[in-house]
């Protein structure tokens, strides 16, 4: 397979970033039906021993049959505006963060919009960063904020990994969850607070990918027999990837910030493999409780993960004013990001 190196893109602190804004208000749907490591044994080649000390994750969610991503999206996007003290028809954008949205057409953000009753808002789907797609999303949120006529941005991400994933295969079959969350972003008149600093990067490899459904393999009996309309995904690769890129990216959005390490209180990252979060954190030498993590519980949820974890915090009173905190996230591509951003 070709693989071609990109150059990272960096942008630098100072002139030219987005102004004050801040994070009013979060939410997270899980939907009820939790499958554990002993249940997935009855259908796959492994055990609960296996799973826990290769990924970490003990239990996942999953969504039922009758219900999408869009439906994720509402019930988190409710508890958000809610959280924020404001109402769909005060939203000037809706961000669906998502790589299995309800249908190719029409826009999954449309449904979620209309669904809310948020009639005036902006829709904007963020799709094929896969697990990155929500710090593009809030990147995007931070610059429509500097339009004098947006104030608040609702950012949803979303992912339903159960129903792209093959039953049968134990490489993905264990890792995957679904989940949502959200975030409301509104301008602030804090100075400073907001985005500091941002680190995007990418390298083309198909070691995740979903062959089929596009216009290259196009949806037809033989596709589907051959189940190339399921995530495909070679492990090692993401491992090898992941665990060097996020610390670079990371590093490297400090540093431009101009923050060391030490002083940034929260690391919101991807929720995708216990092992492969401590093995980040070690190469960065930051302190294990400066992480939040959710994927034990949730399993890898897609774009959701690292909202997961900020959901968690915020509703526990850990988010602080003041607090600098990074959002980073690698997803299939490969595609990988890192924002640097102080709480107003």
């Amino acid at each position: 397979m070709t693989v071609t190196q990109d150059k990272p893109l960096h942008h630098h602190t100072g002139a030219g970033l987005p102004g004050p804004f801040t994070v009013a208000g979060t939410g997270m749907h899980l939907p009820p039906t939790v499958v554990t490591n002993e249940q997935l044994t009855r259908s796959l080649d492994t055990s609960d021993a296996w799973i826990t000390s290769r990924t970490g994750i003990r239990e996942r969610r999953r969504l039922a049959p009758d219900l999408a991503t869009s439906d994720m999206c509402v019930d988190a996007a409710h508890q958000a505006l809610e959280s924020a003290g404001t109402t769909p028809d005060r939203l000037d954008a809706v961000i669906v963060a998502t790589y299995t949205w309800d249908q190719p057409l029409p826009s999954t953000a449309l449904i979620v919009k209309d669904a809310l009753g948020a009639h005036r808002a902006l829709s904007l789907d963020v799709t094929q960063a896969a697990c990155a797609s929500g710090v593009q999303a809030v990147l995007i949120a931070a610059h429509l904020l500097q339009n004098p006529s947006i104030t608040t941005v609702l950012v949803l991400a979303a992912d339903c990994a159960s129903r792209i994933t093959d039953p049968t295969d134990r490489t993905t079959g264990v890792f995957f969850g679904d989940a949502a969350a959200a975030v409301v972003l509104t301008r602030s008149e804090t100075a400073g607070a907001g985005l500091l600093s941002y680190d995007l990067g990418s390298q083309l490899s198909y070691d995740v990918q979903v062959p089929a459904g596009g216009s290259r393999l196009p949806t037809s009996t033989a596709t589907l027999a051959a189940g190339a309309h399921y995530l495909r995904m070679d492990g090692r690769s993401v491992w090898n990837t992941a665990t060097t890129r996020l610390p670079e990216s990371i590093t490297s959005a400090a540093r431009q910030a101009g923050v060391p390490l030490d002083e940034i209180r929260h690391f919101f990252l991807h929720q995708a493999n216990l092992n492969l979060l401590t093995e980040a954190v070690k190469a960065m030498g930051v302190p294990q409780e400066r992480v939040p993590v959710t994927v034990d519980r949730l399993g890898n949820t897609g774009s959701a993960g690292l909202f997961t974890a900020l959901h968690s915090t915020v509703t526990a009173g850990g988010l602080r004013p003041g607090d600098i905190y990074v959002l980073s996230g690698i997803g299939a591509g490969f595609q990988w990001g890192t924002l640097c951003l102080r709480h107003a």
